[in-house]
């Protein structure tokens, strides 16, 4: 897979390069990879901005003056997208969106045949997207045990789940978890989220987590 270092000076700049009519984008290069090569872009949007890791397939390029190549993306890169969008537009969109953090963290809950280890897609103060080819049905309650960079205890937290993706969705598989906690502990789980963000958009987070 191909890397490309992508730094965007101004968040204006990533509504000139992404299209949001077809969710592609472009990366000015003097020497365009083939069409069809795997990439990562690993995007850094302004000078405080969010690094965000995006993998795709280049579709198309171009010469001459403006030379580069277009990027399509997957479903798997979507919310990393959401966000970007609503971070550039601030206001603009629904907040909530904007502070969904496309990261990655460990988590065990527990199945119908016992715990089971995998990782977020995503989460805010509200919920989390809990990435597993078996989810559990809607409206079960779940207990998920959550790993936070920095914390060497995992965070214990309850939830229900209030939608599912399956494989067949032709979208990143999983369960949709929204928090049931009381009002102490969902105090607590926002200034957990409010670190989570700083690190993110300081670019502090490893790469493990921006997958």
């Amino acid at each position: 897979m191909l890397r490309i270092d992508l730094r965007l000076l101004a968040t204006s700049d990533w509504l000139r390069v992404f299209d949001a009519r077809d969710g592609t984008l472009f990366v000015a290069r003097p020497s365009s990879p083939a069409v069809g090569t795997a990439v990562r872009v690993d995007l850094v949007v302004g000078t405080d901005g969010p690094r965000v890791i995006l993998r795709g397939h280049v579709i198309a390029t171009r010469d001459g003056d403006g030379a580069g190549c277009v990027v399509a993306f997957g479903p798997t890169e979507r919310v990393k997208i959401n966000y970007l969008n609503g971070y550039v537009r601030g206001g603009f969109l629904d907040l909530r969106e904007r502070r969904r953090l496309p990261v990655r963290l460990a988590v065990t809950y527990g199945a119908v045949d016992g715990a089971r280890q995998t990782y977020t897609r995503d989460i805010n103060d509200e919920g989390v997207f809990v990435v597993t080819d078996d989810p559990l049905p809607e409206d079960s309650e779940v207990h998920l045990l959550l790993t936070l960079p920095g914390r060497p205890q995992p965070l214990s937290l309850a939830g229900v789940v209030t939608h599912t993706v399956v494989p067949e969705d032709e979208d990143v598989p999983g369960m949709g978890i929204v928090f049931a906690e009381a009002d102490a502990a969902a105090a607590d789980l926002e200034t957990l989220i409010d670190e989570l963000e700083r690190g993110f958009l300081s670019g502090e987070l490893p790469d493990e987590l921006l997958e």
